[in-house]
């Protein structure tokens, strides 16, 4: 066997053990799966057709609330939308967001800051934490609103501290709620990023 045969062959090889050795947190989480995982609202489909889905099946509204998801319309760059989770009500034009699929691909951010810049102060419009800047990024998003879990605690927060990490059981509020919880607090951690800001989870579904 000459030189290039066995280098071809041993390169086979090498790539076939890289594929069966990749770890499963490389199956990275969609903003929709995460935060129907962690708020209880069972919706599914892309983002951009949460807004409409959720009409007649829960309260929308135009004021945050912790446990409610905020849902983004779809912009040049974000054809889908978005959807991410309130995790507390800092003030009418404040909130923290916990989501998936933002700052990196398949990334969970935690308690991130997100502001209404909206001149109606209606929360059309927002800033969110961008991770690579370290701040807020400095693109403006359009959303459609709040869909409203409808558990959501006294006081209008969560349980949850700021923190740049997997969200985890923290919710006591309904059955449904304990047993998402308990499933994410289960999933493998994948890799961190070297700031502590993004932690990389297997996709639950």
């Amino acid at each position: 066997m000459n030189f290039k045969a066995l280098a071809a062959r041993f390169a086979l090889v090498v790539s076939c053990g890289l594929m069966t050795a990749t770890p499963a947190a490389a199956q990275f989480w969609q903003c929709v799966t995460f935060a129907r995982s962690v708020s209880g609202i069972e919706i599914r489909g892309n983002a951009n057709t949460w807004w409409d889905q959720a009409a007649g099946r829960y309260e929308r509204g135009h004021s945050p609330k912790a446990g409610s998801v905020l849902a983004f319309s779809p912009t040049s760059r974000m054809r889908v939308g978005h959807v991410a989770m309130v995790s507390k009500v800092v003030s009418d034009r404040e909130v923290l967001l916990t989501h998936a699929n933002w700052s990196r691909p398949g990334a969970v951010e935690t308690n991130v800051r997100a502001i209404d810049v909206s001149d109606a102060g209606d929360w059309s419009k927002v800033k969110v934490w961008y991770g690579p800047q370290g701040d807020l990024g400095t693109s403006v998003y359009p959303t459609k609103g709040f869909i409203y879990s409808g558990h959501a605690p006294a006081g209008d927060t969560l349980d949850t501290q700021p923190s740049y990490q997997m969200a985890s059981a923290t919710r006591t509020v309904t059955a449904t709620q304990r047993a998402n919880a308990a499933q994410l607090a289960t999933i493998q951690h994948g890799p961190t990023d070297p700031r502590g800001i993004f932690t990389l989870v297997n996709e639950a579904n």
